[in-house]
């Protein structure tokens, strides 16, 4: 119940950034909704197909199109009366990033996979919906930019298999995982810390 709380959690952090990437691009409310979704299960989405994992855990659970609805026009509301929560959202997509990033490698864990299938998984599934939101919104991804962002879900996870490796139980290997996740993507955002960029010699 804890992890399925966290999981809905993500939702709402990931729906309220889609509602406010949509609102800063002037989209009406059938707009916000749909750049809302693709950015709260499109990771997930991905994942399940390539998985072959049927029927898709949103199907299965409306519980989640529910979530997003209901946060997406929330935040509709919320934005009319006050300035929207910039530095909050930052720290709750971090989290959110943590939680879709761990909870998909354990899904990807559970169909033992090989543990680099394992890695892409997870990060997939963290990343891919903030691609597809910025991509509808006609903006560069996230994940393209010099951010560490898709960066710090795969070195979270690879910690979490490598301590498994060590012998920690998998419970406390995975919280350890979430952790350096948000962390990581934290520190990056408080210090702008980017990865070097690659350009071309004139």
């Amino acid at each position: 119940m804890i992890l399925y709380g966290l999981d809905l959690f993500g939702v709402a952090v990931f729906a309220v950034s889609g509602a406010l990437t949509a609102g800063s691009v002037g989209l009406d409310l059938l707009g916000v909704l749909v750049i809302a979704s693709f950015t709260a299960i499109g990771g997930g989405t991905v994942r399940d197909l390539l998985l072959n994992r049927h029927p898709i855990f949103w199907i299965r659970d409306p519980t989640y199109l529910i979530v997003i609805a209901t946060t997406a026009f929330l935040t509709v509301a919320y934005v009319r009366f006050f300035p929207p929560p910039g530095h909050a959202l930052l720290i709750a997509d971090a989290l959110g990033l943590a939680i879709f990033a761990m909870s998909g490698a354990q899904i990807a864990e559970g169909e033992r996979l090989s543990p680099i299938i394992v890695v892409l998984m997870g990060t997939m599934t963290g990343v891919a919906g903030g691609v597809f939101r910025d991509v509808l919104s006609a903006r560069l991804p996230l994940l393209l930019q010099r951010d560490i962002y898709a960066t710090a879900a795969i070195a979270g996870i690879t910690l979490y298999l490598v301590l498994q490796g060590l012998g920690v139980r998998r419970a406390a290997a995975f919280w350890m995982g979430l952790v350096a996740i948000a962390a990581l993507r934290l520190v990056a955002i408080a210090w702008g810390l980017q990865l070097p960029v690659f350009t071309l010699p004139m």
